[in-house]
């Protein structure tokens, strides 16, 4: 790929928060970034928020770009961005504009872009396995269940841990809103204790449910894969992930982009 294409910015749009990544010549990620997603920022806002991360660290302006958005209209806003103030097209990730991928749903095109990209993301940790799962924590908790090949079979939608929580306290008054961390013992002392309990051990015993149901269906192994922001919190609690991999998504999407641009785009 030519070098006039480097630095590449990717932008991972979820409904909480957007994960930006600079990737150079190598498609290694040398900057990344959080923040939180705004439906109410238009496009000239986005390209000063765009300005200040680069300035921040130092980097350069993208050449080229690759979005991913589950938010409308904050895709469309930041290709906007791109065009008018970096003069960047992005290549903006959907089913039909990857035909190298097959989508084995009832219909192909209610694939989330951000699975198409965990999609790419995971092949690296195929290995000897025919298959992978991967747990992708985020506003909802998403199970995308892929096969060599780069085919997406299919998976599992299920309620985000912050989302349960935030259900719970709104519900119940008199329940304190606590760090959704794990605590020392599942048996809880106090209401903070047996919160923490229910929901991070809870939570955790949910996803290594489901992933033993989903194993339990498909003809060979698998191999999961956890990220998003709430992996690390579970991390060494779930006995059923085997790598946890917080960069999953974003590099998901430099290796889609090349995937293309290698094909001739």
């Amino acid at each position: 790929m030519p070098a006039s294409s480097f630095p590449l910015l990717a932008v991972d749009i979820g409904n909480t928060s957007t994960v930006l990544g600079l990737a150079d010549e190598s498609l290694a990620l040398t900057h990344t970034w959080r923040v939180r997603t705004n439906r109410d920022m238009l496009p000239d806002d986005l390209a000063l928020q765009l300005h200040g991360l680069f300035g921040l660290a130092g980097a350069a302006a993208p050449r080229s770009a690759v979005l991913s958005s589950v938010a409308p209209p904050v895709g469309q806003n930041y290709a906007l961005a791109l065009r008018r103030h970096f003069r960047v097209e992005p290549f903006e990730v959907s089913a039909e504009s990857l035909p190298d991928v097959t989508v084995e749903l009832d219909q192909p095109s209610a694939v989330g872009a951000d699975r198409l990209c965990n999609l790419f993301g995971a092949e690296k940790y195929l290995g000897a396995s025919e298959y992978a799962v991967v747990v992708d924590f985020g506003t909802s908790t998403n199970f995308d269940v892929i096969g060599r090949g780069r085919r997406f079979i299919g998976g599992i939608l299920a309620t985000g841990a912050q989302v349960s929580a935030d259900a719970l306290f709104a519900r119940a008054a008199k329940l304190p809103r606590i760090a959704l961390e794990a605590p020392r013992t599942a048996i809880g002392k106090n209401t903070v204790h047996a919160l923490q309990s229910g929901l991070v051990f809870g939570y955790a015993e949910m996803v290594d449910g489901l992933l033993r149901r989903i194993r339990a269906e498909l003809p060979a192994p698998a191999v999961a894969v956890a990220t998003g922001g709430f992996a690390r919190t579970v991390e060494g609690i779930c006995r059923e992930i085997d790598h946890y991999d917080e960069t999953l998504t974003l590099r998901g999407l430099v290796e889609l982009w090349a995937s293309r641009e290698s094909v001739g785009g």
